[in-house]
């Protein structure tokens, strides 16, 4: 009787089912797979950047800058208080780079920077006071 109940719980697999759940683990891993290079490629669709030069230079501190002085925000974001030392830090570096550079830059150069960095400092007095 014992040899009975344990031929009954004996579980039979059929060789069908064996390459059915093959094909499907495959199957699933073809999916993956896929999604995988679909992601990868999503992230390289932001395009060739642009050549680095000193009027992109000059524009990333700017941004950087009014962000922190709050005159620069992204849509739909909740409004922040202006970060003052981190808005005077990218200032002092912009100022820093027109002190370093003087009498290797165009005259368009030049004025582009002197011009950034005056509005710049009028808007942290703005905001400061």
């Amino acid at each position: 009787m014992a040899e009975e109940k344990k031929q009954e719980k004996k579980i039979i697999v059929d060789e069908d089912w064996k390459h059915e759940a093959q094909r499907e683990k495959e199957i699933l891993a073809a999916k993956e797979e896929a999604e995988k290079k679909k992601e990868k490629k999503e992230e390289k669709s932001h395009g060739p950047l642009p050549e680095g030069n000193l009027a992109a230079l000059i524009s990333t501190l700017t941004t950087q800058a009014l962000f922190a002085l709050g005159l620069l925000q992204v849509k739909g974001q909740e409004k922040r208080e202006p970060d003052l030392e981190l808005a005077k830090y990218n200032i002092d570096m912009l100022q820093t780079l027109e002190e370093k550079t003087k009498g290797n830059l165009s005259q368009e150069e030049e004025t582009v920077l002197s011009n950034t960095l005056n509005e710049l400092r009028m808007g942290y007095v703005k905001v400061a006071g």
